[in-house]
């Protein structure tokens, strides 16, 4: 396991216009960096050979391969190294079984840059408390277990889930309670006039839950002819 270094990333995508967004994604998150873009089996699996990543990023769908076969190969070989998968495939199935060979995550395309943005700094939480952990036992504690499985009980029994930086949960269980009762369209302003906060902390929490799919989100315009982004809420 590699201390003190950027989480290297393998991106495996036959679109290599969808890999290098994905690459430009990974260059505004912090201490992350690209190690190589694969857009085959044979160009996977020797990447993976030789560069040992810590992190896949893997489609399912390839003119020679499913990236889930790969998955399983990888596996069955105890390579030490966690995947994202990226894809278009919606099929209940292959969400299932890329559940149970143990990925990481799981996003639909067309990805979104917050989203991924969760998703990687989800994870850089995880790998870091893992290298910690490491180098304080062999052993871990059921505390240090639910950390790692983002399963964190407080005092009071709670489970606790992950939220990004700068999301608070009671700022956020406000804005839920203002969407309860909300008009099915809604702007950043109002949510910010109803709860007491600025317009842009109310627009930072409402795109949280676009990319949670809680709501959803359209560019209209408002009484003064100025484009406005409206947040639609889910009946």
């Amino acid at each position: 396991m590699k201390v003190n270094q950027d989480i290297e990333v393998l991106i495996i995508e036959d679109d290599l216009r969808i890999a290098e967004i994905q690459k430009r994604y990974i260059e505004q998150i912090e201490g992350f960096q690209t190690v190589g873009i694969a857009a085959s089996y044979r160009e996977a699996k020797t990447y993976i050979e030789l560069l040992q990543p810590d992190l896949l990023l893997l489609d399912v769908y390839f003119p020679d391969m499913n990236g889930l076969e790969l998955l399983k190969e990888a596996k069955q070989q105890a390579k030490q190294m966690d995947v994202i998968m990226i894809t278009a495939a919606k099929e209940i199935q292959s969400v299932q079984e890329a559940i149970s060979i143990g990925v990481f995550d799981y996003i639909i395309k067309p990805v979104v840059f917050e989203r991924f943005k969760q998703s990687l700094q989800r994870y850089q939480e995880f790998h870091i408390r893992l290298v910690e952990f490491s180098k304080e036992n062999i052993y871990v504690t059921q505390q240090q277990v639910d950390k790692l499985l983002r399963k964190e009980v407080d005092s009071g029994g709670t489970n606790k889930s992950y939220l990004p930086k700068g999301i608070d949960p009671l700022t956020l269980d406000k804005v839920m309670d203002v969407l309860k009762d909300a008009v099915p369209e809604l702007t950043a302003e109002m949510v910010a006039k109803e709860i007491g906060i600025s317009r842009t902390t109310a627009r930072r929490y409402l795109e949280h839950l676009v990319s949670e799919e809680k709501i959803d989100a359209d560019l209209s315009y408002g009484t003064v002819g100025r484009p406005e982004r409206v947040y639609i809420v889910r009946t």
